[in-house]
């Protein structure tokens, strides 16, 4: 084999093993960023969750409180004795 071919061999294999390299490289660069995107959405959607969790919490009292007083209102007229009344169409 002519040096000259040896050596675009020796150059080819260099170049191969400098872009894997760099491929490598950008490869786990993008799964870094992929992660540290995921991370902080994990992070947002807690605390998104927290505060869902606090507002539900909120409501079941006030839908509690509500009812309290509805039910205040409606048992003292239903325990009134039903009136007759009279209708007359002219």
């Amino acid at each position: 084999i002519p040096s000259g071919q040896a050596e675009e061999r020796i150059l080819k294999k260099v170049r191969r093993k400098i872009r894997n390299k760099q491929s490598a490289q950008d490869s786990r660069r993008r799964k870094k960023e992929y992660l540290d995107g995921l991370e902080s959405r994990a992070a947002a959607c807690s605390a998104q969750n927290q505060e869902l969790r606090k507002k539900v919490q909120e409501l079941e009292k006030l839908n509690r409180s509500l009812l309290q007083q509805l039910q205040a209102f409606v048992t003292p007229t239903s325990t009134k004795a039903a009136q007759t009344g009279t209708c007359v169409l002219v």
